[in-house]
């Protein structure tokens, strides 16, 4: 049974799941999917229209419904003041479990992977790719179009310039790839043995970028591994590794 507060706003367009939680001056606008199970803060902003000059700034609480949508799925978590824009041409999405913290922002077009955090005052800009089980770091900030590979740790207040490699843990200003998220791969099922063999990667200057999609060595790495090989344009984050 779904708890929505009476003092929320709920547009049309808007399809609500089961069991889901919404608080009281929450703005939810359409076209908008919440699956089931999610819990929606105070104060969220949700589906108000993309920030960008040349589309319609269209008033979707009032059934004027455009662009191509939000959808949070289940499980997810969007606490107190997040604000979550409606994609331009995919739907903005949040994924399953995942956390996104009070005062935290994502952009149009924006997917956010399946139990993923994304910490207090962090803001990420338009079509950027954030994989799963990505932790970022209260009030950092991710440039638009920037990629960051599942399992990836980012610290507090970086600036996101570049992109990300799988399982890295990134930090600075300027950011630098630092070392390894040895729990989280092992959180994530993998044997803790391959922290040794990213970390020895990263050290190299090998940001898997040419990754082999059969090497033995990357075990069950080799998957992600492959598809962060296979994003257009990539721009890695320099590494302070010693070498």
């Amino acid at each position: 049974m779904s708890d929505i507060s009476p003092h929320a706003v709920i547009g049309e367009g808007v399809t609500l799941g089961s069991n889901v939680k919404i608080g009281p001056g929450a703005v939810i606008l359409g076209p908008c999917t919440i699956e089931d199970d999610v819990w929606i803060g105070p104060g969220a902003q949700i589906g108000a229209p993309p920030e960008m000059s040349s589309l319609p700034q269209n008033a979707a609480w009032s059934g004027d419904l455009q662009h191509a949508g939000v959808r949070i799925r289940s499980g997810a978590v969007i606490r107190e003041g997040a604000v979550i824009h409606q994609g331009t041409y995919r739907e903005t999405t949040v994924g399953s479990r995942s956390w996104v913290l009070n005062r935290a922002y994502l952009a149009h077009d924006v997917l956010l992977g399946d139990d993923a955090t994304v910490s207090a005052g962090v803001s990420i800009g338009g079509h950027c790719v954030i994989g799963d089980r990505v932790n970022i770091g209260m009030n950092a900030v991710v440039h638009q179009r920037r990629i960051i590979a599942p399992g990836a740790m980012v610290g507090m207040g970086t600036p996101v310039t570049r992109d990300v490699p799988p399982f890295a843990k990134v930090y600075g200003t300027p950011p630098r790839l630092a070392g390894v998220n040895a729990v989280g791969l092992e959180r994530a099922g993998h044997d803790p043995r391959l922290a040794e063999v990213l970390l020895a990667r990263y050290r190299s200057g090998d940001l898997l970028t040419d990754a082999d999609p059969g090497s033995s060595e990357l075990g069950t790495l080799s998957g992600i591994a492959t598809w962060w090989a296979s994003q257009a344009e990539l721009r890695p984050v320099a590494t302070a590794l010693a070498s």
